[in-house]
């Protein structure tokens, strides 16, 4: 009878230990929102111009993505979340963590995108002659 209950006893362990990873695994994905700050200094970009934190807002985005790529990709192997979790996660939210402070910035300086250039005039054909812009300029 002894041996029936430990039995049940480790079995009732089991299932109490995988819950409770299973609780504390779902709340690390729900928990990269509200931790990614913490992974970047927060007075980095305190000092910078709006032209410093466009680029950065930019270049920040762009790493974003391509982690956020990398770790799709990694998914779709055998044990790839498992790989994109370890190779990936971190910088992911650390990324997005100097993203979300940049933005920060951006908004506390209140600035504004550059629009783009304009497009510049088609450039002359090779070995055509330049047209003359004044009639004193042509002798």
């Amino acid at each position: 009878m002894s041996a029936l209950i430990q039995y049940r006893l480790r079995a009732c362990c089991m299932v109490v230990a995988l819950v409770a990873a299973g609780l504390a695994l779902s709340g690390c994905a729900g928990m990269s929102e509200t931790v990614a700050p913490a992974f970047a200094d927060p007075a980095k970009y305190e000092l910078y111009e709006c032209k410093q934190l466009e680029s950065e807002r930019k270049t920040l985005a762009t790493r974003t993505a391509d982690l956020q790529r990398l770790m799709d990709k990694a998914q779709t192997g055998t044990g790839g979340a498992v790989v994109s979790e370890l190779a990936y996660r971190n910088e992911y939210i650390s990324v997005r963590g100097q993203a979300q402070l940049a933005e920060d910035a951006w908004r506390r300086n209140k600035c504004r995108e550059t629009p783009p250039e304009a497009t510049p005039a088609a450039a002359p054909a090779p070995g055509a002659k330049p047209t003359p812009k004044s009639a004193r300029s042509v002798r």
